[in-house]
C-alpha cells in the first residue's frame, strides 16, 4: 500500500492528520500527571517520526532558529552549576525535545489547522474535566474552586482561555462555515462555561483582554495598511488612559473582589518578594533550571509549608520573570524575555504591512495572551506545556517568508498541484 506524504506533512494536504494531533497533544499537554509517561511518549509519536518522512521539509533551515533555542541552551548548562544537576539536565533535554517537536508542527502545519485542532483539542479537555467534576479547596481564600481533572482551577482557566481564543479565531479569524460554525460556536460555549466555573481571576480577566484585543484586531485590518500605525498608536494611548484610570478610581480592586481576591492576589506578592530575594542570591546564573522546587531544599520546604502544598510539586512564583530569575538568572530571562518580544513584535509587524494576514491575527493574540499571563502564570518555560508549545510554534513561523500575493502571477494558481513523492507501507 503507498500513502502520499502530503497527507502527512504537505500543510495543504494533512488538516485530518493535522487535527488529530494538535488535539491530542493539548489532551497530553493537560493530562501528561495523570496518564504517565505512555502520554508522553504519544506525543512524541506524533510529531518526532515526521521527520524520517521528510526531513528536508520537517525541519527546514535550523540555522535560523539560534535565537528560538537560546533559552533552552541556557537551560541546558545550567544543570553543569546547578543546585539538583540530574534534575536539571532531564528536565532541560524534555524541554529542548519539547521546542524541537513544536517547530516540527510548526513546518507541516497550517495555522487554520493549528486553530482548529487547539480549538477541539480544548474542548476536549473541558469536557473532560467536566466530566470529572472535582473541587478543590483553597485554605489561603477559604474557598472551594472547580478544577476538574487538574489540580488547579489556574491550569483549568488556561484551557478555558485558550479554548474561547481559538473559538473566536475559528470562526471570525479564518471565517468557519457550516460544521466548523457549529462546532466553534459549541466549543466557546463549553469553554465559557469552563472559565466562569474554575473562578480565576486571572484567566477571566485575560481573556476578556485578549478578545478585545482580537476584535480590534479584526477592525483593523480593514483599514488600508498606512492607515494601520496610526490607529494602532490611538488604541494604545486609550488602553494605557483607560488602565491608569481604572487603577485610580478603584475599579481593579472591584474586580478582584468579585472573584474573592484581595491586593496581595492570594499571597502572590509575597511568593514574587520570596522570588525576589532568592534570585538576589545568585542573580547572574540563578541555581539551575528547575532546581529550586526540588524536595529537601529548605527554602521550597518552607514556602511549601506557608501555602499548605502538601504534594510539594507543581507550585512556583507565579511569575515567569521571577521563576526565570530564581532559575537561570538574569542571562536566561533575558533570552526567554527575546523570544516572548521578538515573537510579539514580528507577528504584529505583519499583522500591520501585510493587506490581509490571518495568520498573523492568529499568533498576535496567542503571544499577548501568553505575555499578559507571563506576569502571573509560567506558561511558556516548562516542557509538555500548551503554552510553550503554542510560543514556539508561533516563534518558528516567523522563520517562513511570507509575501504579499502578486497579481502577475495569479494566472499561475490554476496549475496542478505538484505531487509530493509516495511512500510504501507493507508488510513484507
Amino acid at each position: 500500500m503507498k500513502i502520499a506524504k502530503a497527507i502527512i506533512v504537505d500543510p495543504a494536504q494533512n488538516q485530518v492528520f493535522g487535527l488529530g494531533a494538535v488535539t491530542l497533544s493539548l489532551f497530553v499537554f493537560a493530562y501528561s500527571t495523570r496518564f504517565g509517561p505512555i502520554s508522553i511518549l504519544l506525543y512524541y509519536g506524533l510529531w518526532l517520526p515526521l521527520v524520517l518522512v521528510d526531513y528536508r521539509r520537517v525541519l527546514g533551515p535550523y540555522t535560523r532558529y539560534g535565537w528560538i533555542f537560546a533559552f533552552a541552551a541556557v537551560c541546558f548548562l545550567s544543570s553543569f552549576w546547578s543546585a539538583a544537576p540530574a534534575t536539571s539536565l532531564r528536565a532541560s533535554i524534555q524541554y529542548l525535545t519539547h521546542i524541537v517537536c513544536a517547530l516540527v508542527a510548526m513546518r507541516v502545519l497550517a495555522p487554520q489547522t493549528l486553530s482548529r485542532g487547539a480549538m477541539m483539542g480544548c474542548a476536549l479537555v473541558l469536557v473532560y474535566s467536566l466530566l470529572v467534576g472535582s473541587y478543590h479547596y483553597d485554605p489561603i481564600d477559604g474557598r472551594y474552586s472547580f478544577v476538574g481533572a487538574f489540580s488547579s482551577k489556574n491550569q483549568l482557566g488556561l484551557y478555558a482561555s485558550l479554548g474561547v481564543l481559538f473559538a473566536f479565531t475559528t470562526c471570525f479569524v479564518f471565517r468557519a462555515r457550516g460544521l466548523w460554525l457549529v462546532l466553534s460556536a459549541c466549543a466557546g460555549i463549553i469553554s465559557a462555561y469552563s472559565l466562569m466555573a474554575s473562578q480565576s481571576a486571572t484567566s477571566v480577566i485575560t481573556t476578556a483582554a485578549i478578545i478585545l484585543l482580537a476584535g480590534g484586531m479584526q477592525v483593523m485590518v480593514r483599514v488600508p495598511p498606512r492607515q494601520r500605525r496610526h490607529l494602532l498608536v490611538a488604541c494604545v494611548l486609550v488602553a494605557i488612559g483607560g488602565a491608569t484610570f481604572a487603577l485610580q478610581s478603584g475599579a481593579m480592586d472591584a474586580v478582584l473582589g468579585a472573584f474573592g481576591k484581595d491586593t496581595t492576589l492570594t499571597g502572590r506578592t509575597y511568593l514574587w518578594q520570596q522570588g525576589i530575594e532568592s534570585a538576589a542570591a545568585s542573580p547572574g546564573l540563578g541555581v539551575g533550571y528547575q532546581g529550586y522546587w526540588v524536595p529537601g531544599f529548605p527554602e521550597a520546604e518552607r514556602l511549601w509549608d506557608d501555602f499548605f502544598i502538601a504534594s510539594r510539586s507543581g507550585f512556583h512564583f507565579h511569575n515567569t520573570y521571577i521563576e526565570t530569575m530564581v532559575e537561570t538568572g538574569v542571562v536566561g530571562t533575558v533570552f526567554l524575555a527575546l523570544v516572548l518580544l521578538r515573537t510579539a513584535a514580528g507577528h504584529s509587524r505583519r499583522l500591520l504591512v501585510l493587506d490581509r494576514s490571518p495568520d498573523a491575527a492568529l499568533f498576535c493574540a496567542v503571544t499577548a495572551l501568553l505575555i499578559i499571563r507571563s506576569f502571573v502564570e509560567i506558561d511558556v518555560m516548562h516542557p509538555y506545556h500548551v503554552g510553550s508549545f503554542l510560543l514556539y510554534f508561533a516563534a518558528g513561523r516567523l522563520t517562513l517568508a511570507q509575501r504579499q500575493p502578486n497579481p502577475a502571477t495569479a494566472s499561475s494558481r490554476g496549475r496542478p498541484r505538484r505531487e509530493l513523492p509516495q511512500i510504501r507501507v507493507g508488510l513484507g
